[in-house]
């Protein structure tokens, strides 16, 4: 069994109006998920050792208080959920999220932090699926894990769902997708309160990639299709390989062996995509990185991931991730900007 070490809810540090200490609480109910409450718990707890003038007072919390079982059987004590705000108050995910009979109570105590002033209300997984319940993500910008994005969607419709996603802030309401996307979370939230230097500390102490975008896929487009059999695969690497080139549906058939009919058939049997579809989801991808982590001109990046022209591209992009080149290349400028 897990346990927090002294259960005694200690009182807020004087100087925490001044934004020396900030505390924040896990939000847990039976069949939480693990990895959810560890990982950014693990960032938050690391920051406050590197930067030295930071607290952040962290625990775990539930509607009643005491040992509450994850979905992986381990339990974790926590304290009773208190009435005043916390000033970060993030609400993990589980099994498709809670049970319905304390989805009430959990939608009270959240819209009780939001009008009590919370700075930030956050999820993690299909914790989102609790926020939109209190009506928290109504006409906000939002994700979860891929896996669960449409369900939200479906549910919910007055949520701008971006399953896509890494993770979404709007408004002061944090969203992220699927487990180990909370530490990306946990380090945008770290930036905004402590600085990137203490960011980039925190993600080198946890051995994890230091700044990985909001926008950035939750998953790749190689990973995304999975084809079954070894020679569609097989194109797909070639595809991968040869973006520069022109991949048109005959050549690839060449590559495969298969007739043009055969082959169209048989990749969009395994993929779910076109061939054309593929080579454009890989060339935007391969691009995407560019856009985001270096500063060459668009008409460049345009040319050596395989797009014709730079027009060509920003409707691939939007087709593809919603958004044009200079767009992307802003928000991954300004993570965690809103």
């Amino acid at each position: 069994m897990h346990t927090i070490d002294d259960l005694k809810e200690p009182p807020l540090p004087q100087d925490s109006a001044a934004g020396n200490a900030r505390d924040i609480a896990f939000l847990v109910y039976p069949g939480f998920q693990i990895q959810d409450l560890s990982g950014p718990l693990a960032a938050f707890e690391v920051a406050a050792t590197i930067h030295g003038g930071c607290r952040y007072l962290c625990e775990v919390v539930s509607l009643a208080g005491g040992a509450i079982c994850s979905s992986s059987g381990l339990e974790v004590v926590t304290r009773q959920i208190r009435a005043r705000p916390y000033d970060t108050l993030l609400v993990v995910g589980g099994s498709m999220s809670a049970d319905p009979a304390i989805l009430p109570a959990i939608s009270d105590q959240l819209n009780i932090a939001a009008m009590r002033g919370s700075r930030r209300i956050a999820s993690v997984c299909t914790g989102a699926f609790l926020l939109a319940a209190a009506g928290l993500l109504d006409g906000r910008r939002a994700t979860t894990h891929w896996k669960y994005a449409a369900r939200l969607q479906r549910q919910y419709p007055k949520i701008k769902v971006e399953g896509d996603r890494i993770f979404t802030k709007d408004q002061g309401i944090w969203t992220s997708a699927g487990v180990t996307s909370g530490i990306d979370l946990a380090l945008a939230m770290i930036e905004e309160d402590l600085g990137s230097d203490v960011a980039r500390d925190t993600a080198q102490m946890l051995v994890v990639y230091h700044r990985r975008p909001g926008n950035q896929s939750q998953f790749s487009a190689m990973a995304a299709m999975e084809p079954e059999s070894d020679r569609i695969r097989q194109v797909l690497i070639y595809m991968r390989e040869h973006l520069r080139q022109e991949l048109s549906t005959e050549h690839l058939a060449a590559v495969a062996c298969l007739s043009p009919r055969q082959f169209g058939r048989s990749f969009l049997t395994e993929t779910g995509e076109t061939p054309a579809k593929a080579v454009e989801r890989l060339r935007v991808e391969v691009a995407r990185l560019k856009v985001e982590r270096s500063a060459e001109p668009i008409e460049i990046i345009a040319r050596t991931s395989g797009f014709a022209d730079p027009e060509r591209m920003r409707r691939a992009f939007i087709r593809v991730t919603g958004h044009p080149p200079q767009s992307i290349r802003r928000m991954a400028g300004h993570v965690g900007q809103a």
